[in-house]
């Protein structure tokens, strides 16, 4: 039953809170007492009284003001809280922090309550939206180097007693140390690899040229700086290389036959063979741009935009990250504090350092929901069904469960939030092209 009489001030404090100072009527503060009374009563054990029966007066006597009025908290509080936050349409991120200012029978009740909000998002202005397409571009290199690659799909490999050229395959023992430490993670044995650009680091493909079976090629060189262990990130190592064995590569001829060996018969000569690669190329290199072309436009309208990300989404997403690491780990047979251990970070640190990335991905994540609310894209719920369909036909373990997931609220929802997103970046993506 709702409570009347209430008086409220809402006053906007920083960081996406706001302050509810709240007066509510003497008559529901009695009230709350007594019903806090009568749950006591219903449970209360008195020598010489059946359970509910005792008289008011002696259960009163017994539970104490203290507890009484902390009782009367408990029923009155929350109540009055939710009613405001319905009535002044107010979606709070996380539980309000109550601080009872008055509270006693026969007087009205004060109070106050802290709710961290959805923070407002100024967009910027969508319809004069300027982001620069990138332009991809095929050039005669990137078809012969893509060539030479279908052909060397095709190459005869074989066994050589020779040093190694440029171009060979070598099997060898990998060992790589960190700050003097061997890193078993990164122990390789018997492992071929490409003496080619793009496949070996430069450092060691030039260190390996020229050495023989059972001789060892030694570089310097720095891990990448997105590694999976991220204690070893961009951190400079030395690799040893064993060579166990060369081989050698021998190339098909490029010929028409090679052209039709190739394309499985669908292009007949070498020149119909450089146009089909061309338009490949083409075909990828158009899909890259635009998708480039969405990122970029994507963080045009977040860079573009204000907005102060509350503290408590970040601490919401952290803990969620935290929560799907450990489970990751479970599944492996691994716990969190030993991954922590070996990465030589405390919780502290590893929760710190993940706060800028977890604040980035919710910055965005509001900002294109308040895209979507200005640019009014809510899917109906045929859109919602068809792209269900769509989805679930892709997952050959899924397909023959339309009926079934399509009926799910959870899953609909997420398959919803998913379509929205989509048509949230078509639109941007219409709106910097030009087309309003």
């Amino acid at each position: 039953m709702p409570i009347s009489d209430l008086s409220v001030a809402v006053e906007e404090l920083p960081g996406s809170q706001l302050s509810l100072s709240l007066e509510v009527p003497q008559a529901e503060v009695d009230r709350a007492f007594d019903r806090a009374l009568q749950r006591f009563q219903s449970r209360a054990k008195i020598e010489g009284f059946r359970p509910g029966k005792a008289p008011r007066e002696i259960v009163e006597a017994r539970v104490g003001p203290a507890a009484l009025r902390e009782e009367a908290i408990e029923i009155l509080v929350p109540e009055v809280v939710s009613q405001v936050l319905t009535d002044k349409g107010i979606e709070a991120i996380e539980r309000p922090r109550v601080e009872i200012a008055d509270f006693e029978r026969g007087r009205d009740a004060r109070f106050t309550a802290k709710v961290t909000v959805y923070p407002e998002v100024k967009l910027p202005d969508l319809d004069h939206l300027k982001v620069e397409k990138p332009q991809a571009e095929v050039t005669d290199q990137m078809v012969e180097r893509r060539i030479e690659e279908l052909r060397g799909q095709l190459a005869e490999i074989t066994p050589v007693e020779r040093p190694v050229r440029e171009g060979d395959l070598v099997v060898a023992d990998i060992d790589v140390t960190v700050d003097g430490n061997e890193i078993p993670s990164e122990r390789r044995r018997a492992m071929e690899a490409e003496v080619a650009e793009g496949v070996l680091i430069p450092e060691l493909r030039a260190a390996v040229v020229g050495k023989s079976a059972g001789e060892v090629a030694e570089a310097e060189i720095q891990l990448a700086e997105d590694h999976v262990d991220e204690s070893l990130r961009s951190k400079p190592a030395q690799v040893r290389f064993t060579i166990q064995g060369v081989k050698e590569k021998k190339l098909p001829a490029l010929d028409d036959e090679f052209a039709k060996q190739v394309s499985e018969g669908k292009q007949e000569t070498v020149e119909a063979l450089r146009e089909a690669v061309r338009e490949d190329l083409q075909e990828a290199g158009r899909r890259l741009s635009e998708l480039a072309f969405e990122q970029a436009v994507v963080k045009a309208v977040v860079d573009a935009s204000q907005v102060e990300v509350p503290t408590a989404l970040v601490d919401h997403e952290v803990i969620h990250q935290v929560e799907n690491l450990e489970q990751r780990l479970h599944r492996q047979g691994l716990r969190l504090d030993r991954y922590l251990a070996y990465l030589q970070k405390t919780p502290e640190e590893y929760v710190a350092e993940a706060r800028p990335e977890a604040e980035s991905r919710i910055r965005v994540d509001l900002v294109l929901e308040a895209a979507g609310k200005q640019l009014q894209i809510e899917p109906t719920e045929d859109e919602i069904s068809e792209y269900m369909r769509q989805e679930v036909a892709k997952d050959p373990e899924l397909k023959d469960r339309y009926l079934e997931i399509v009926a799910n609220r959870t899953m609909r929802e997420y398959f919803g939030h998913q379509l929205k997103r989509l048509k949230i970046l078509e639109k941007l993506v219409e709106k910097a092209q030009g087309a309003k």
